[in-house]
């Protein structure tokens, strides 16, 4: 369970430093401004979905193939988030964000939740092999 808050905690701040630092390619939420509350919602979110989605990977023993299908699927998640928010308005992209061809989705938020899945990952990782804390998935 340590391993699994540990995890969760890491992709919680990279997707908070994430949203701070796009938050300009974004005209609004809702219609209204974006808040710091809505930021730190966004990254609540976003850890929540990294740390389901790559958090059974810390009890896996298969290799690095795992790693992949949570990449992918991260992926399609969040590429299925941001066509929703545009069918719902949720948020407008500024002119400067740049898009996905053939997807329509903003490119950074599209890679977003696999990148810093991945990078969560690794980094929880290392820091349980500096602190010699056992782990039993081999993707380190």
């Amino acid at each position: 369970m340590a391993q699994v808050l540990g995890l969760f905690f890491v992709a919680f701040i990279l997707n908070f430093i994430w949203e701070e630092a796009h938050r300009v390619l974004y005209v609004s939420y809702q219609g209204g401004d974006i808040t710091q509350l809505i930021l730190l919602r966004a990254a609540l979110v976003d850890a929540v979905v990294i740390t389901v989605l790559f958090g059974p990977l810390l009890f896996f023993t298969r290799g690095k193939r795992f790693l992949w299908i949570s990449m992918l699927l991260a992926l399609a998640f969040a590429v299925g988030l941001e066509r929703f928010a545009f069918a719902t308005d949720r948020w407008v992209y500024q002119p400067s964000m740049p898009l996905v061809p053939f997807l329509g989705t903003g490119l950074t938020p599209t890679i977003q939740l696999a990148l810093l899945g991945v990078l969560a990952f690794y980094i929880h990782s290392r820091f349980c092999k500096a602190m010699d804390i056992p782990l039993t998935h081999p993707c380190e």
